[in-house]
């Protein structure tokens, strides 16, 4: 278990019973590399998923999903994402192994499956 980011505080906020302020803590920041701007269109779709399911306002081709902030329950729900908005089907072992929006692009566009049909009734 490492932690995703740290946060270096001068003191911990308390509250008036002298208990930890959970609410008073300040949102970690989430340091990805250099922004580079994804370019095919494949790209630009899964970057944007990705930006949608953490909650941000860009993900470049470079950051990893997990760097970002990202976790399992997190990388299941861009999976199901992926499934309805680009009808691709992504094994979870490969968010996990493919953590970048270019890795896991350029494995989409060469193996990976087409979204198995919606159940119906």
């Amino acid at each position: 278990m490492v932690p995703s980011a740290v946060t270096v505080l001068d003191r911990l906020p308390l509250a008036p019973n002298g208990k930890l302020d959970r609410a008073a803590l300040p949102e970690p920041e989430y340091a990805g590399t250099a922004y580079r701007a994804p370019r095919t269109p494949a790209r630009k779709s899964l970057a944007a998923l990705c930006a949608e399911v953490l909650g941000l306002d860009r993900v470049g081709i470079d950051d990893g999903f997990f760097d970002l902030g990202g976790h399992s329950l997190l990388a299941t729900r861009l999976i199901s994402r992926a499934r309805a908005e680009l009808g691709i089907e992504i094994p979870i072992r490969k968010i996990f192994d493919l953590p970048t929006v270019a890795a896991l692009a350029a494995w989409s566009e060469e193996s990976a499956a087409p979204a198995a049909p919606a159940c119906a009734r």
